[in-house]
């Protein structure tokens, strides 16, 4: 039997594997807080599997431009994020570091081409979002999730102090 092998066909092939590939969408509100000294927070996103396992980081934001890398001290400050993913970390990390944020919304999106994605394997995870503000407190917000989704599927949980809402959407 003769089989076609031409890159066409090879995409072909694949088109319908890329189809059932899920995206992850985060929300993190850092709400407006009427304090006399405000600072903006330091806040890491990452996923931990169901024993609690660090998996995957999604986003870290912090003040990377100081001087002499002052900011990278400051990181430790998210104690959680930090004993299980930062300090093996050599920061910035081009995938997933950023700059502090303003109060507000706040998105980041992995979409099913992400390569990060394809280590989790199906299963409960828990979304961590740790937020640590100077001359301010530390919270973290847990949303618990299913990967993958066979529907749209949302997820939520809200902070109380240093974080607002915290959205998951999975999309398949």
């Amino acid at each position: 039997m003769n089989r076609i092998r031409s890159p066409l066909y090879a995409m072909l092939l694949a088109a319908p594997t890329l189809a059932l590939a899920d995206s992850l969408s985060v929300e993190v509100e850092i709400p407006e807080l009427q304090v006399a000294e405000y600072h903006r927070p330091y806040v890491a996103v990452w996923l931990e599997d169901s024993k609690g396992q660090h998996q995957l980081d999604l986003a870290v934001w912090y003040d990377h431009d100081m001087r002499n890398n002052e900011g990278n001290k400051w990181l430790k400050d998210l104690r959680l994020w930090w004993r299980r993913s930062g300090r093996s970390l050599d920061m910035p990390v081009d995938a997933f570091s950023g700059a502090t944020r303003a109060p507000g919304m706040h998105a980041v999106s992995f979409e099913a081409e992400d390569q990060r994605l394809d280590r989790l394997s199906a299963g409960d995870y828990t979304l961590a979002v740790e937020a640590a503000r100077e001359v301010g407190g530390r919270e973290v917000v847990r949303v618990p999730i299913r990967w993958p989704a066979s529907e749209t599927t949302g997820y939520s949980a809200s902070g109380s102090t240093e974080l607002g809402a915290v959205a998951v959407t999975i999309k398949p």
